[in-house]
């Protein structure tokens, strides 16, 4: 790891504010102009070797900001869900772009029309700390499939892996193409009101509210990946033993720092007990992640102190590295109620029917996620057209955001937009209309001055609907 870290070179990307990166990429894009598919094809295929190539500095630097990163996770949630999503972006690239024809009404024979993806232009990127490289990275593939030049803010509580997405993006796309913007909350601050072409956060639903009314001032376009209370339904017809390890390696992954991670259970049909008893079978006991920082350990421990939590194994080693545990229904308007937990704990709620879960989650903002369990046909059908969320997810957590065909995105207060893959070459893109006229249309009868005929014409259209 020692030797990883020292691998790290100085950043050249870093344009010292935000104003001075997206001044920087305006210079470069009036003097390059767009990128075609050819050369975005070609850097797509750079930031995928360079991240492949950088994979051991890149989960030493995790480890050391987290203070203890699963390597097996970050190689898979970091580094092969980056590679993958820049190699699946270069292989569609043009099929995405492809333009769309669109029909022409009879009175304007025999014009053409189609519609054509246009970049947008300089795209801002604010990416939080638990998935550092992911969130920072993921973005700007799905930007610079659509065109774009990209400008990233990298978290602050992870200092090294924001140095090495800087050393990152100067490798393989070069100062023209990328810039690396660092600093705290003020930079951040001052990130969030440059205007941008397009503007990226992921982060808190409370910071998300921020940076939306910073990007209101120059009515800047908004892809916000926000949080919320992702419910995990277990119902009836559930496997309860496998129900409960399924939870349980979702809630695991990176120490349940994760935005669609289940959140909450929700009991329909089974006691808590056997729930509880199922999920100490499991064997899954403790995450291999520590909660990433002071912060994120203080805030964690302060949700945990009205609850009696039921460790599932012991601590880890060092203060930061916690059990999973169980917690009794949380207290009606209590924080662990209302709050996002974001840690290795998980509230156990029993409600008697589906109609009791559907109101459960119909009372809060929309989740990222609705995990499901033991749901029949019908029974997801209805519970798919009672609520609303990103995503609805039978038989497993987490994962769907692996999935480079699938549009990720929340609802309301756990954000709006979508990307990943084609959904995100859309998102970074302007659909353009154009038209070509032929030398004569009927339409042109209508032009001024009009007289009777003109009348006529028009009756005899509106009587053809």
């Amino acid at each position: 790891m020692d030797e990883a870290l020292r691998a790290l070179s100085p950043i050249a990307t870093s344009a010292g504010t935000p104003a001075a990166a997206l001044a920087a990429l305006r210079v470069a894009e009036a003097r390059g102009g767009r990128l075609d598919l050819t050369t975005r094809r070609d850097l797509l295929a750079r930031l995928a070797e360079a991240v492949l190539a950088r994979r051991e500095a890149i989960s030493a630097a995790i480890d050391a900001d987290f203070g203890g990163r699963s390597r097996v996770e970050t190689m898979l949630a970091e580094v092969r869900l980056v590679a993958g999503a820049a190699q699946h972006a270069r292989r569609h690239l043009r099929s995405w772009a492809r333009p769309r024809r669109a029909g022409v009404p009879l009175p304007f024979w025999p014009a053409r029309a189609w519609a054509e993806w246009v970049p947008k232009g300089v795209v801002g990127i604010m990416a939080p700390w638990n998935y550092p490289v992911q969130l920072a990275l993921l973005p700007a593939v799905d930007a610079l499939a659509a065109g774009n030049r990209v400008a990233v803010k990298p978290s602050e509580a992870v200092p090294r892996t924001a140095a090495l997405v800087g050393e990152l993006l100067d490798r393989a796309l070069g100062p023209d193409i990328a810039r690396t913007v660092l600093g705290g909350p003020e930079v951040a601050a001052e990130f969030a009101r440059q205007p941008w072409d397009h503007l990226v956060f992921t982060g808190g639903t409370a910071t998300g509210r921020r940076v939306m009314a910073a990007a209101a001032e120059h009515l800047t376009p908004l892809t916000l990946e926000l949080g919320g209370k992702c419910p995990a339904l277990v119902l009836p017809g559930a496997d309860l033993t496998k129900a409960a390890r399924e939870i349980l390696v979702g809630k695991a992954v990176n120490a349940g720092q994760t935005c669609v991670a289940p959140d909450t259970v929700l009991l329909v049909g089974h006691a808590p007990a056997a729930f509880e008893a199922a999920c100490r079978a499991s064997g899954i006991t403790a995450p291999e992640t520590a909660l990433a920082n002071e912060a994120q350990a203080a805030r964690f421990a302060a949700l945990s102190a009205a609850t009696l939590p039921r460790a599932l194994g012991p601590d880890g080693a060092g203060h930061r590295h916690h059990a999973l545990a169980l917690a009794a229904s949380p207290t009606r308007g209590s924080p662990l109620d209302q709050e996002e937990v974001f840690g290795p704990l998980l509230p156990i709620l029993p409600l008697p029917g589906l109609g009791d879960a559907l109101a459960w989650i119909t009372a809060r903002p929309a989740p990222l996620a609705i995990y499901l369990f033991g749901a029949t046909a019908s029974e997801e059908a209805r519970i798919a057209a009672a609520t609303r969320s990103g995503a609805l997810v039978s038989g497993r957590c987490v994962e769907y955001a692996a999935f480079p065909d699938l549009p990720f995105g929340g609802v309301g207060a756990s954000g709006f937009g979508r990307y990943h893959g084609q959904a995100g070459f859309e998102e970074f893109s302007v659909l353009r209309a154009r038209v070509r006229h032929g030398r004569w249309s009927l339409a042109r009868l209508l032009d001024p001055p009009r007289g009777e005929s003109a009348r006529r014409l028009v009756h005899r259209l509106l009587d053809a609907l």
